[in-house]
């Protein structure tokens, strides 16, 4: 087993947090979590059951630079994972500086923080996202090309696919950070990148190390249910387990990349406790596309729900396709996803509403 660490973790007590938490400690880890239990994803008063009872909890804002010193007044931590931040993609189109007040303004609080407190953890851990990419790269007659941004006028025209290269049908290409650039396209996308780039900055000036994961569609029991910008299979699953139907946006060939709960903390852990020389940037999904169409009719067949409605509706920011190349991820931490997206769903539903699973089956 790896040395003992001390760890803290920023919004620690929300989806992936509690899950990674509990992980840790089982691994023997002594763990610290921040959190300010914001009540669009906290929906019931005090401390979410799934928080590990083993745990040290902080009730901390992060963009606080006189609670940030507090906590470093009496904790000295050899890694901080920093989980906090706000992810509602189509919401930082409207709500931009809570974004980056939370995103952006946290993690410069914590950095000063720890230089005044004179405290330089050995290894930093950044739980980035796919969205630093925006619409990646695309192939068409042998051209790779970057599409940039689809214009709200050629989305409300119904022009799905990104143009670009040459003249026959464009594809998309799985995500990898050492090749493919990154052109966030919402502002979520653009505070997680400038997250990325604050803490490179800062863990060379002060010698630590730098472990980013960029992870995909993020979902699994836990999932904060009530929250309206919470991930999409979660949504799905809630509108299925209630017999509605199910909207599509666009055509439903919008692909992204699902992984599971469980393979993600796996991510965390392995890099947690493998620790680079300087930096390193790996891809964390499951590096499968699947459309948002197949998860609909999936997700409805299993529960009897009515067949899903393509709508033709869209979201400014929304990016076409996202799916990873986990590679560098198999390679660096010696991780493989270990469940598949099926399993994953019927985890989730389980969860969600055991009794009708159980009806459906």
């Amino acid at each position: 087993m790896p040395d003992s660490q001390s760890i803290l973790i920023t919004g620690g007590a929300g989806f992936i947090g509690c899950e990674l938490s509990a992980t840790l400690v089982d691994r023997g880890h002594r763990v610290t979590v921040m959190d300010v239990l914001h009540p669009q994803v906290h929906k019931e008063p005090g401390l979410p059951a799934r928080l590990h009872p083993d745990v040290q909890f902080l009730p901390v804002d992060v963009t606080s630079g006189p609670s940030w010193a507090a906590t470093l007044h009496t904790l000295t931590p050899d890694c901080v994972v920093h989980l906090a931040a706000e992810t509602g993609t189509g919401q930082s189109l409207t709500e931009g500086s809570r974004h980056a007040t939370v995103n952006v303004v946290g993690t410069t609080r914590m950095t000063d923080a720890l230089g005044r407190a004179g405290v330089t953890p050995a290894h930093v851990v950044l739980a980035s996202s796919r969205a630093v990419y925006g619409e990646g790269l695309w192939e068409s007659d042998g051209q790779v090309f970057s599409p940039g941004v689809r214009s709200h006028a050629d989305l409300e025209a119904g022009r799905w696919e990104p143009v670009g290269g040459g003249a026959g049908t464009a594809v998309p290409l799985a995500s990898r950070a050492a090749t493919t650039p990154t052109a966030p396209t919402s502002i979520y996308g653009a505070t997680k990148l400038a997250q990325e780039h604050i803490l490179g900055a800062w863990t060379s000036a002060m010698g630590a190390s730098l472990s980013v994961l960029r992870l995909q569609n993020v979902f699994g029991p836990g999932q904060a249910v009530g929250n309206p910008y919470t991930g999409i299979v979660t949504l799905f699953a809630r509108q299925a387990l209630a017999n509605e139907v199910i909207d599509i946006y666009e055509d439903g060939e919008i692909v992204r990349d699902f992984v599971y709960i469980d393979d993600v903390v796996s991510a965390l852990a392995a890099a947690i406790e493998q620790p680079p020389e300087h930096q390193r940037s790996v891809d964390i999904g499951s590096g499968r596309g699947t459309t948002v169409a197949e998860l609909a009719r999936l997700m409805a067949g299993r529960m009897g729900a009515p067949e899903p409605t393509v709508t033709g509706k869209f979201r400014d920011g929304d990016v076409r396709a996202a799916f990873a190349d986990i590679s560098s991820a198999a390679d660096e931490l010696g991780w493989h996803p270990q469940r598949s997206f099926e399993d994953g769903l019927t985890s989730l539903l389980e969860w969600m509403d055991g009794d009708v699973v159980e009806a459906a089956r």
